[in-house]
């Protein structure tokens, strides 16, 4: 199964609030690169079709933690299943489209120019981060406060975000801690070039 067929797959069985098929059918669209992007253009996932695999990797770590008994008995967070993909599948839509195909000349191990392809950030809609990927999904369904939040906060500390705002958003909403920590996972662990597990 493609990363694709299995986003699809994880959306359509978990994600059923009104307008949320619109929101598939635009991500599908020649109108959308969500399927092709990278994740970023130089770190985690920079390659084609990386915002979708750290979509995925994102969810898988949400759900797993959500789920685990300790955070459930300890912590007592209870979501449901479309809370979760949503937050987690969707939380990087504020990266479609930005993302341009250049390139760049690097010297190779011998000191000779190297020509090597590179994705260029050119963000025509410079909306923020968290905040623009909640305003393109409300643009097809509603997000309850706390999912709202999650996705807005999804960054947590390692964003330019006055840290006051993040740590009350982490104590008003628990579902963005749980998806700072996922993304976090996901990229630093699962992602990383530099993997140490």
């Amino acid at each position: 199964m493609t990363s694709k067929e299995r986003f699809i797959e994880i959306y359509n069985k978990h994600i059923t609030r009104e307008g949320a098929d619109k929101l598939l059918e635009y991500l599908l669209s020649p109108a959308s690169d969500f399927f092709t992007a990278p994740a970023s253009s130089r770190f985690h996932c920079s390659y084609e079709g990386g915002l979708c695999d750290h979509s995925i990797n994102v969810y898988e770590c949400l759900d797993s933690y959500l789920k685990s008994d300790r955070v459930k008995q300890s912590f007592g967070f209870e979501y449901s299943d479309e809370s979760i993909a949503i937050v987690s599948l969707l939380h990087d839509l504020c990266k479609v489209n930005i993302y341009k195909k250049g390139f760049r000349n690097v010297k190779d191990e011998k000191g000779v120019w190297q020509r090597v392809d590179t994705f260029e950030y050119d963000d025509k809609l410079p909306y923020g981060h968290g905040e623009k990927s909640v305003y393109i999904i409300s643009g097809y369904m509603k997000l309850t406060r706390e999912e709202a939040f999650a996705i807005r906060y999804h960054m947590g500390y390692s964003s330019t975000e006055d840290a006051r705002n993040v740590s009350a958003a982490f104590e008003m909403f628990p579902l963005a801690f749980a998806l700072s920590t996922a993304d976090s996972e996901a990229t630093y662990f699962i992602e990383s070039k530099n993997k140490m597990i």
